[in-house]
């Protein structure tokens, strides 16, 4: 059944000369994988290609191609597995992968919960959801656009007296897995990004900060001027900034960094920090987590869209669902191998989630600020002081005071600190102006009471 239905999909996927030998080589490797004593084996071939363009005070400062491929193997030897995985896909490189895979395995424990999905839980029928959509655009066009990028940000405003540049880049991922299931599957994506970075400068000394586009399909990438300009006026609200005393207040996370939280919450239901007792959230699935009112959810089939994925990196179709609703945790994130040690089934998130969403409230960042009166609205957070296990939260941070319901100034130079929990917990609202450039899209996140260390 595998091979026919594969082929009838094929129909519906993106079809290229790389697919097409990515086809052979995982053909290949099977064939040699099963010939050498292989009871079971998961390949995946894939090949990367784009090119960056940067730029940097009106000059042309790199401009940088880039191809590579990659075959990774995993083999199974009765309960015992190894890995192992190459950039070069002749036949020799094959046979010297499989032989190095089957090797490890040989010195590896058994354990009854190696093997690959069950069958029914493969992707063997999905839709084309378009996430291949190549940007036909030359190098002095994309020379040119990063330049107009640029140009807008250091014209904005005369305290702008350096830049760091500006980036176009453009690229394309094409994939088949296949395993010893008479399963194959292909899927091919493209990314595109445009960023700026430039420097700001006052009295009081030095600021910088950035902004950018990234997307799946270009006709929706932001326009060079309207991400120079951000980053711009990013940059400038930071200058003059000051420290602040040690105090407890709510703390409004940004968008762009609000998902952070939402990547630690997930972390924690993450598989395998579950069997391995390393999480604050082991045993919670059926218990709540945030207010009742939270909906957390994965849309991995959302048209092209850089999150999105048919199947996740074993194979298995990936489905809508709800994580949180109700603010009750309802299913962890586990792969085949993590489920199979929690007596549970795979969630569909070997290689980890597809936007991730969080539903968010009527308030915008304006009406989040007047919400909140009086706090800090962070727009940048520095190191990683996350401890899974007890849930002990502190980072350092940059932002703004926030009195009335108004930003007064620029801050710096603080930690905030609390434990994932309670802040989880004490999620007042979350804001309509959501960030869509990743995999986890949320608007700011307003936190009711935070310790915040100054000087």
């Amino acid at each position: 059944m595998g091979t026919a239905v594969t082929e009838a999909v094929a129909s519906i996927q993106p079809q290229s000369a790389e697919t097409g030998e990515l086809h052979s080589v995982v053909a290949d490797a099977l064939k040699y994988a099963v010939k050498k004593g292989a009871t079971d084996a998961l390949i995946v071939a894939g090949r990367d290609s784009g090119y960056e363009v940067s730029v940097r005070l009106g000059e042309i400062e790199k401009v940088e191609h880039s191809t590579s491929i990659n075959l990774g193997v995993k083999v199974f030897v009765g309960q015992r597995t190894g890995s192992a995985s190459t950039s070069a896909f002749d036949r020799d490189s094959i046979a010297d992968t499989v032989d190095a895979a089957i090797s490890i395995a040989g010195f590896s424990a058994e354990d009854p919960c190696n093997g690959l999905p069950e069958v029914d839980r493969l992707a063997w029928e999905f839709k084309d959801l378009e996430l291949y959509q190549p940007w036909e655009i030359d190098r002095e066009t994309a020379a040119d656009l990063a330049l107009e990028c640029e140009n807008a940000a250091r014209a904005e405003d005369m305290r702008i007296v350096n830049s760091e540049g500006a980036t176009l880049s453009t690229g394309a991922s094409h994939m088949v897995l296949g395993n010893c299931s008479d399963f194959q599957v292909a899927d091919s994506s493209t990314k595109h990004s445009m960023s700026c970075i430039v420097v700001g400068a006052s009295e009081n000394g030095m600021q910088r900060d950035y902004w950018y586009s990234s997307v799946c399909d270009p006709k929706v990438i932001e326009t060079p001027v309207s991400i120079g300009r951000a980053a711009a006026n990013r940059t400038l609200r930071r200058l003059d900034a000051r420290k602040i005393d040690t105090c407890k207040v709510p703390v409004l996370f940004e968008a762009p960094i609000a998902s952070s939280i939402l990547s630690h919450f997930i972390g924690a239901i993450s598989g395998s920090n579950l069997y391995r007792k390393t999480s604050f959230l082991v045993d919670h699935a059926g218990k709540q987590v945030f207010p009742d009112w939270v909906r957390i959810h994965e849309q991995p089939h959302l048209k092209r869209t850089l999150g999105s994925s048919p199947f996740d990196s074993e194979g298995v179709k990936t489905k809508a669902s709800d994580i949180v609703s109700d603010g009750i945790l309802r299913r962890y994130v586990l792969s085949t191998y993590s489920a199979r040690k929690l007596g549970l089934e795979t969630t569909g998130n070997a290689g980890g989630v597809n936007n991730l969403t969080i539903d968010h409230g009527e308030r915008d960042l304006e009406a989040l600020l007047k919400l909140m009166d009086r706090g800090l609205l962070v727009t940048e957070l520095i190191g990683f002081g996350v401890n899974l296990v007890n849930g002990d939260y502190s980072r350092g941070a940059s932002g703004f005071w926030v009195e009335n319901g108004e930003i007064q100034y620029p801050v710096e130079e603080f930690t905030v600190a609390g434990n994932l929990r309670e802040m989880m917990m004490s999620i007042v609202d979350v804001g309509s102006d959501v960030d869509l450039r990743g995999n986890i899209r949320t608007g700011s996140i307003l936190i009711e009471n935070m310790s915040a260390a100054g000087q």
